[in-house]
C-alpha cells in the first residue's frame, strides 16, 4: 500500500467515524457533574476514614490499594523486560560505563539548550519532590511526582553531558529505587494482614487533615510508589542512552 493511499483511507476512516465521537461527546454529562454514585462515596470516606483532602490519594492507597500494587508490578516488569532486551546485544557490563555501539554519532547541543537544563534540572526534581510529599493534600503523588523526577533525570544529562550524568545517576541505585520502593509497598500491604486486618489496612495514627503526615500509612506506600516511578523511569532512561553511545566518545 502506497503512502497516498494509506494517507487516503485514514481520512476515510476518521469521516466515518466522526458521527460516531459526536454522539458519544454529546451524551456526555457536564463539565463537573457525574451520573454515578461513586463520587459522592469516596468523597465522603476519605476525609472521613483517612484524613486526606486529595481523593485521588485515597482511592490509590486506600479503595483500591491492591489494584495499585498491581500497577506498579507491572511497571517493574515492563521496566525489567526493556532492560533484558537492550542488554541482550550490548551485554550486562554495562552498569557504570558507557556501551559501545559503532555508527551513532550524537549531535551537539547549544549553549542554550544547556543552560536552560541546568536551570530547570533542580527545579524539576524539587517540584517532583514536592508531589511525591504533598500526595494526601494536592493533586499529585508518587506516580506523578516520580514521572516528573525521572524526567528531572534527563535534563541533568542534556545539560551536563553524559560523562557526568552518569557519574551521578548510577544504575545500581536506580535498581534498588525500584525494587525497594514496589518492596516497600509490599511489605506495608502484608503487615496489615498478618496483624489480621485487610491488605493496606491502617496501622498508623491518622494525623491531622491539612498535615504532610495526614493519611496514616497513606505517606508511606506512597513514597515506595515515588521510588519505584522514579527508578523506573530513570533505569528507561539510562538504557536508552546507553544505545547511542558510540566508541572513543568523550562522555558528550
Amino acid at each position: 500500500m502506497t503512502p497516498r493511499l494509506r494517507c487516503l483511507l485514514a481520512w476515510v476512516s476518521a469521516l466515518c467515524l466522526l458521527p460516531w465521537a459526536a454522539a458519544v461527546i454529546h451524551a456526555m454529562p457536564e463539565f463537573g457533574n457525574h451520573p454515578l454514585p461513586y463520587g459522592d462515596a469516596v468523597n465522603r470516606l476519605g476525609p472521613a476514614e483517612r484524613q486526606v483532602t486529595n481523593m485521588v490519594t485515597a482511592v490509590n492507597f486506600d479503595l483500591r490499594g491492591f489494584d495499585t500494587l498491581g500497577e506498579e508490578v507491572m511497571l517493574l516488569a515492563a521496566v525489567v523486560g526493556t532492560t533484558v532486551i537492550l542488554r541482550g546485544a550490548r551485554g550486562e557490563k554495562t552498569m557504570d560505563r558507557a556501551a559501545t555501539c559503532q555508527g551513532r554519532p550524537i549531535a551537539p547541543r547549544s549553549p542554550g539548550v544547556i543552560l536552560l537544563c541546568r536551570v530547570l534540572a533542580p527545579m524539576t526534581l524539587l517540584y517532583g519532590l514536592y508531589v511525591v510529599l504533598h500526595a494526601a493534600l494536592t493533586p499529585g503523588g508518587g506516580f506523578q511526582g516520580g514521572v516528573i523526577i525521572g524526567s528531572g533525570l534527563l535534563l541533568v544529562w542534556l545539560g551536563e553531558r553524559y560523562g557526568t550524568w552518569r557519574r551521578v545517576v548510577r544504575g545500581h541505585a536506580l535498581h534498588a529505587a525500584e525494587a525497594g520502593g514496589a518492596a516497600l509497598y509490599t511489605l506495608v500491604g502484608m503487615g496489615a494482614l498478618l496483624s489480621g486486618g485487610a491488605f493496606l489496612a491502617n496501622l498508623l495514627p491518622l494525623g491531622e487533615m491539612g498535615s504532610l503526615l495526614s493519611g496514616g500509612i497513606i505517606p508511606v506506600v506512597n513514597l515506595g510508589v515515588g521510588l519505584a516511578v522514579a527508578g523506573g523511569f530513570g533505569m528507561l532512561f539510562l538504557e536508552f542512552l546507553e544505545e547511542t553511545r558510540v566508541a572513543g566518545e568523550d562522555g558528550s
